[in-house]
């Protein structure tokens, strides 16, 4: 195919329009509701809000930085951006922000692959308005999606800001499936400081990951946190308790984590996993107590987020993270895994993994032989999971 314009695959998600006589009319996303009518700073003084994209609107994330550019008791941002739009509304507030007397801190990771040249071109614009812009660690990608902003209100500190699964972008937040918590939570926007703390420092700072507390942090904590959580089910399933893992993420491909999972399988864990990508498990074996069951979701958009869910003895803990289960996402990269502590939003997110679980029309089964067969529908109703979340979130009550 001559020309300059397709490279790889990555550009069949911009596949000029052109070329379609017939495209079929995507849902909009829409605004969550609870951010329609206030500030979406007062609003998390207030409440956690969850934002599920790419049904749920970007928006609100560009609007909480902008509304910070310009409220005069901000003193400061700090936020992290793996990927930017080419036409970034994120990088134009915190411009902004500088321009009016903000201290700005961006994490601007270079090395994000295929989007070198435009976090290039962020960079000088944020250094040339006079941001600290921070650029990685030698040997290491910074992965985790973070931001923090500071606040002085009659001598009083407070904190609101992110924890994402997804890229700080405008337009992939159209595109990829993504949870992104907004919050005021004091322990995890203390925990976002110390990540920041690190970030700032990381020859000397690794203190700084050690003295986290509600966030789980990579490199170093991963690990010992999910190894734990899963030999909390296993230790249930062997006392006859119930014990069940619910896991969704791009790719499954760490030897150990899924020598842990087999081990829970074997002693009788429920295991219930959602992979899109790579994936390296046997999921198939008569020695498991219980079946596996994996599936992939491939469908209009691209399923980008890691969501983990532990039983618990029924007090779930359910998580989100911008960690896959890959050695260099464990051991290699600065990630964020952030416990989700409000119920309505861990049944929410839980809600929406039962839908997926349930699709039927796009959903491919994770065997052994990995053959990619679609789900079989059995006669039963069609369940297609990224029209059902829509629907279910259009119609969900706050």
């Amino acid at each position: 195919m001559p020309g300059g314009s397709i490279h790889n695959f990555r550009h069949f998600m911009d596949f000029p329009s052109q070329v379609f006589t017939y495209k079929a009319k995507r849902k909009q996303p829409f605004t969550h509701p609870v951010l329609q009518d206030e500030r979406v700073g007062d609003v998390l003084m207030k409440r956690d809000v969850l934002l599920n994209f790419p049904y749920h609107s970007f928006t609100p994330v560009v609007d909480m930085i902008r509304e910070a550019a310009f409220d005069p008791d901000v003193v400061s941002i700090k936020i992290a951006c793996y990927r930017l739009a080419s036409q970034s509304k994120i990088v134009n507030a915190l411009v902004n922000a500088v321009r009016n007397g903000k201290e700005v801190t961006v994490m601007m990771e270079l090395k994000a692959r295929f989007d070198e040249e435009a976090n290039l071109q962020w960079q000088q614009v944020l250094l040339d308005v006079g941001a600290k812009v921070l650029t990685g660690i030698q040997d290491m990608k910074v992965h985790a999606k973070i931001c923090v902003i500071k606040k002085r209100i009659k001598g009083k500190t407070h904190y609101h800001g992110f924890v994402s699964t997804g890229n700080v972008n405008e337009k992939t937040a159209r595109l990829y499936g993504d949870h992104c918590l907004l919050t005021s939570n004091r322990f995890i926007m203390a925990d976002v400081n110390r990540i920041f703390n690190f970030l700032e420092k990381p020859e000397t700072g690794f203190h700084f990951l050690e003295k986290c507390r509600t966030l789980v942090p990579s490199p170093g904590f991963i690990r010992t946190e999910l190894n734990k959580l899963i030999d909390a089910e296993v230790a249930a399933a062997r006392k006859g308790h119930p014990a069940e893992i619910i896991l969704k993420m791009n790719s499954m491909a760490d030897a150990k984590l899924i020598e842990k999972l087999t081990e829970a399988a074997k002693a009788g864990v429920v295991i219930k996993l959602i992979v899109r990508g790579i994936f390296c498990m046997q999921s198939e074996s008569k020695k498991f107590k219980t079946p596996i069951k994996a599936i992939s979701i491939i469908d209009e958009y691209l399923e980008h987020a890691r969501v983990w869910v532990f039983h618990n003895r029924g007090d779930q803990k359910v998580y989100i993270s911008s960690a896959d289960w890959m050695i260099r996402n464990i051991e290699h990269r600065v990630e964020a895994t952030c416990p989700i502590k409000n119920e309505d939003l861990k049944q929410e997110l839980i809600d929406i993994l039962n839908i997926q679980l349930k699709d039927n029309t796009k959903a491919r089964i994770l065997n052994n032989e990995l053959d990619n067969e679609y789900v079989k529908r059995k006669n039963k109703d069609e369940v297609r999971s990224q029209e059902e979340i829509y629907n279910y979130l259009a119609n969900k009550s706050y």
